[in-house]
């Protein structure tokens, strides 16, 4: 039987339920080839159908589940041409961002943003996984809001969501925390200089490296 538990910082049950579905799904608890039934996953979450219904159907709707009828669900990893067309969406709509970031955000989103980056340093230097992700995916949310585009933001987020199947990119081919985060220092560097063109280009390399990792991972 897989280990799965509710992460406390969900905002609501369906998507606490998600949420652990993912974490399985990179922890390896679950796997692709197995179907898991609603009632199992209501079991071992110690929550009713209702909200694991409504967690699958986020899932599915963003490409990582499939609904069986009448038998539960299976998980899909993204396959590599998936990757390739994730990151390339990414790369048309990020870099741009980080310029307009550093162009025209204001000097209290700047200052959020080198938090953000401080936050990712130290959960490198202790090797801490699972604070070190969220804040990767925290800096590059506030890199996009700052560029005055939120809806943008959610669309990277959904993405983000599809490639965390895959697992940390550090599994790709031993890149590590500290290195993932010298990607990104070069980024805010540029953003807190007021660089549009630097961080621009930064942001397009550190997505371009994270784009041959995750594809290596998929194949």
């Amino acid at each position: 039987m897989p280990e799965l538990a509710l992460p406390p910082e969900a905002t609501s049950l369906a998507g606490a339920v998600a949420q652990s579905v993912r974490d399985g799904v990179a922890a390896g608890e679950l796997v692709p080839e197995q179907t898991y039934s609603v009632y199992q996953l209501a079991g071992l979450l110690g929550v009713s159908r209702s909200p694991v219904r409504e967690g699958l159907l986020r899932l599915a709707e963003a490409g990582l589940v499939e609904i069986i009828r009448n038998r539960g669900f299976r998980v899909l990893p993204p396959r590599a041409h998936d990757v390739e067309e994730i990151i390339g969406i990414r790369l048309a709509l990020e870099p741009p961002a980080a310029r307009l970031a550093a162009e025209q955000a204001t000097d209290e989103q700047h200052a959020t943003i080198r938090s953000a980056l401080a936050t990712m340093a130290a959960a490198a230097g202790r090797g801490d996984d699972a604070a070190f992700w969220p804040a990767d995916r925290a800096l590059h949310d506030l890199l996009l809001r700052a560029s005055g585009k939120p809806r943008t933001a959610a669309i990277v987020e959904q993405l983000r969501t599809t490639t965390a199947l895959l697992g940390p990119p550090t599994t790709a081919s031993g890149r590590s925390l500290a290195e993932i985060h010298a990607e990104h220092e070069p980024v805010v560097t540029a953003v807190l200089a007021r660089d549009g063109a630097a961080a621009e280009d930064a942001m397009r390399a550190h997505l371009e490296a994270t784009r041959e990792l995750l594809m290596a991972n998929a194949r």
